[in-house]
């Protein structure tokens, strides 16, 4: 091999030491450990690259089933009263460059009850014409179900969950049962309202199919006796960068308003995942580490047993920085090639998974995300640039610094010490 040839001696030894021995027992064995000692690195490296992939997909699936339901930003009246001048409100925030649709909404939580059956739920009041221009889900039932939503008719649209709780379908009668009750002469009554159900959707996110109910704005002012719509909903051209244009619209609109963009609203959910993704991260670059530094050990060993050849190389001119950098280069090629298995494991996994989980859900007859536990009933995986590459570099250099000790105790074995007894 001509190339192997015209590389520096150093590296030829280093790159001859890591191949696996077959003079002696003992190189076998040192060969194995160094063998161990790879594939621990490449497994944690692979086991972190599918785990932040893991939860990237799983925060970008939840966040987009999440705002195919809500809004970007939500403008409202404090007190939860109807807007002093809807119209007025309406048009301020239509001025904003970032904003592409806004529609008035009425929310309010109440019960649904059918027979013995009942659910709490939160009722939103829509415009049928207004709003598909801010959620996806209403983009996808505009020629569909909100036509359903006439004024007068007081139709309701069910999630597919709720409507399964309640054990309704389309057409069947359900009580709706407003917070505040009325004054009556046997004292305060709660206020009923029957509805029909129009149809029933997904979005695909649990928490809301099994709690939002849609009707028409103006039945729903009329059941909960608000004078017009509660707040504004708003969709912007890149929803990242609702906390700037909420604080703009802050500063712009007219009236004591009360202005929560989605990041805000969902604070407490996105603030957990974080946190879980960096002690996850913390957690594997430790199984990381763990690996990395078995290094020491198969050097150590490699560096007993080459004691001889260290003195040799000594007596024959081969400097300490010389004889360091070999058993560098050993080291050095266990942790790259072990990092690089990893991250080709790594990425086949994340690129795949959507495939490896069903079949082991079939195979076991298990399912791993139980809707009704978890946001999504899917393992989603978004492998991305920034999280892999540091991955790599974190792995190669405690690979690297594993290598020093070893190596510099090689640098320093005294030739005539290590050829008394050879």
């Amino acid at each position: 091999m001509p190339w192997f040839q015209q590389l520096p001696y150093e590296m030829q030894l280093g790159l001859r030491y890591t191949r696996a021995g077959r003079s002696t027992r003992r190189n076998g064995f040192i060969s194995f450990i160094s063998a161990v000692s790879m594939l621990g690195i490449g497994l944690g490296v692979a086991a972190l690259i599918v785990v932040l992939s893991v939860m990237n997909g799983f925060q970008k699936d939840v966040t987009g089933r999440m705002l195919s339901v809500i809004s970007h930003i939500e403008v409202f009246s404090p007190s939860g009263d109807a807007l002093d001048d809807p119209q007025r409100t309406l048009a301020e925030v239509r001025q904003n460059r970032e904003v592409v649709g806004a529609a008035p909404f009425v929310d309010q939580q109440s019960l649904l009850a059918r027979g013995d059956l009942m659910q709490g739920v939160i009722v939103r009041g829509i415009d049928p014409q207004q709003e598909p221009q801010v959620t996806d889900l209403a983009a996808q039932l505009q020629d569909t179900l909100l036509p359903q939503l006439q004024p007068g008719s007081f139709n309701v649209l069910l999630g597919s969950d709720l409507a399964r709780k309640l054990g309704v379908g389309r057409g069947d009668k359900v009580t709706l049962v407003a917070p505040s009750g009325q004054v009556t002469p046997a004292g305060v009554m709660p206020r009923l309202k029957q509805v029909t159900v129009a149809g029933t959707f997904s979005s695909g996110h649990y928490e809301y199919d099994s709690t939002l109910a849609l009707l028409n704005i103006q039945d729903a002012e009329r059941i909960y006796r608000v004078a017009g719509p509660t707040g504004i909903r708003i969709k912007l051209r890149d929803m990242n960068q609702a906390r700037q244009v909420a604080d703009e619209l802050a500063a712009t609109l007219s009236g004591h308003l009360l202005i929560l963009d989605w990041t805000r609203q969902n604070r407490t959910w996105f603030a957990a995942v974080q946190l879980e993704k960096r002690m996850m991260f913390i957690i594997l670059t430790l199984i990381v580490a763990v690996a990395a530094f078995n290094l020491v050990s198969t050097l150590v060993m490699t560096v007993q047993d080459k004691r001889a050849d260290i003195a040799i190389l000594r007596t024959l001119g081969a400097s300490p920085s010389s004889i360091l950098k070999i058993f560098v280069v050993q080291g050095a090629l266990v942790g790259v090639l072990g990092t690089l298995g990893g991250l080709l494991l790594g990425l086949l996994i994340a690129f795949n998974i959507d495939v490896i989980v069903p079949f082991i859900e079939g195979l076991l007859h298990v399912s791993f995300l139980p809707k009704d536990i978890y946001l999504i009933n899917r393992m989603p995986s978004d492998p991305r640039a920034s999280d892999i590459v540091p991955v790599a570099l974190i792995s190669l250099l405690l690979s690297l610094l594993a290598t020093l000790y070893p190596s510099w105790r090689a640098s320093h074995v005294n030739p005539a010490e290590a050829l008394r007894y050879e």
